[in-house]
């Protein structure tokens, strides 16, 4: 429908990146070594639900042997050698909490990821609750010092329903959520939101609901995954105990158009299903061949004749 879109029924971070900076960017995960309030003892020490020890720095380089920012882009590099397209990439800081730390070790960093000459930007995933001002300060400073680069905040929002939240062990409330994109905001740092698709005890309703908050929200992208269980996590005992169930192809499909026809137009989708390390997902194991995920849901896009934001350009959204 869109021309910028690339020939996407939605605006992927691949159009945007090409509409933006004239080429494909190729993301590379970061390990800082640092940790998380959910499993340091603030908070708590097991962690969300779904997460397991290494937090879900699955992909991240191993730190343990590639302990710098800057040789983790090289090896990260060395991984797209034989991409023909593209010679740019995103620095993205995934494991753990990548805000949670000495405000001096953040600064450097973000500050090496940002002087790599091939990285564009760096994308930092994070909670809510750990942007202090000290924080929001240093991404001011770097913001200032690298203008030709860009900074994202990825924040791990999952679900706006505090009964979901309690169960999944997040450890905030929705409040702490609108006061970190307020600040976000006025910093103009872009928000990319986490949702998961099939949290236990929610129904395809309570996911429209969250999509249609963060309409409401004004966040610039999203990435939608599907629920997995991974060994070592709390799921993975809800799910041998019959507590849990996961999704079947079909049935996250349907759910996922519907949370994109939901979505604004405008809002960069950066995931659509999510990436389950082949030697710890459990279930479901479909979702291990993402390509045809992918084609299956551009085939019934399709074949239903929809796109990102056609609810709600109608304003037909119920």
């Amino acid at each position: 429908m869109y021309e910028h879109w690339h020939g996407k029924p939605y605006y992927s971070l691949n159009a945007f990146c090409k509409n933006t900076y004239g080429e494909k960017l190729y993301k590379i995960a970061l390990n800082a070594g640092l940790t998380c309030p959910n499993r340091d003892g603030t908070l708590g020490t097991e962690g969300c639900i779904f997460c397991h020890a290494g937090g879900s720095g699955d992909f991240a380089v191993d730190m343990k042997t590639v302990p710098t920012v800057a040789a983790q882009l090289a090896a990260g590099k060395r991984l797209f050698r034989d991409k023909k397209t593209g010679s740019r990439y995103i620095a993205y800081f995934q494991a753990y909490t990548n805000t949670y730390g000495p405000v001096s070790y953040l600064r450097k960093i973000y500050e090496d990821a940002l002087s790599e000459e091939s990285v564009r930007g760096i994308s930092i995933a994070t909670r809510p609750d750990c942007l202090g001002d000290d924080v929001l300060t240093v991404l001011v400073d770097i913001k200032e010092k690298f203008p030709d680069k860009f900074v994202w905040i990825e924040l791990g929002l999952q679900t706006i329903h505090e009964q979901t939240a309690h169960i999944i062990r997040r450890g905030y409330d929705i409040a702490c959520f609108d006061r970190a994109v307020s600040a976000l905001h006025g910093i103009a740092v872009p928000v990319i939101v986490h949702v998961i698709i099939g949290l236990p005890g929610e129904s395809p309703r309570h996911i429209y609901q969250t999509i249609d908050y963060l309409n409401r929200s004004g966040i610039w992208g999203v990435k939608l995954q599907l629920l997995h269980i991974l060994k070592g996590t709390g799921l993975e005992t809800l799910y041998r105990e019959g507590a849990v169930s996961v999704l079947s192809k079909e049935d996250y499909l349907d759910i996922l158009i519907h949370c994109l026809e939901r979505l604004s137009p405008e809002t960069v989708i950066h995931r659509l299903t999510g990436d389950g390390a082949k030697n710890l997902l459990l279930a479901p194991l479909w979702s291990l061949n993402k390509k045809e995920v992918l084609n299956s849901l551009h085939h019934e896009m399709k074949i239903r004749q929809t796109f990102q934001g056609r609810l709600k350009e109608g304003g037909v959204l119920t």
